[in-house]
């Protein structure tokens, strides 16, 4: 049994890689920014980590978002469904949360298939 981790730190790692599994950690965008903001830089970075991983965003199964104000709603999903391809959507749960710091407003944890 192999388990490949990706960006390893103290604490966690950005991607565990497991049976042609991917999972990512919960990504978060830049303090401060809006919504619509960070979940653009969120979804720029599970890119990122997907093809690092050996993957890419029509490979994702589910996605689990948590959004510190359920209102930003609809300002996440704008983002989402630009990015999102038709054909490829996963199983997707959002909720409202409190995140690690105010700061925070979007977090997106994803778990995708190796291409």
């Amino acid at each position: 049994m192999t388990i490949t981790r990706l960006e390893t730190g103290a604490r966690m790692s950005n991607a565990v890689i497991h049976n042609g599994t991917i999972y990512l950690a919960g990504i978060v965008g830049e303090p401060g920014e809006s919504v619509g903001a960070q979940t653009r830089t969120i979804l720029a970075e599970i890119d990122r980590l997907l093809a690092l991983a050996g993957s890419d965003k029509t490979k994702i199964l589910k996605a689990q978002i948590w959004l510190a104000d359920i209102s930003t709603f609809d300002q996440m999903n704008a983002e989402w469904d630009a990015w999102v391809p038709q054909g490829h959507t996963p199983a997707r749960a959002t909720g409202e949360a409190k995140l690690a710091t105010p700061d925070y407003k979007v977090e997106i944890i994803v778990t995708a298939a190796q291409a």
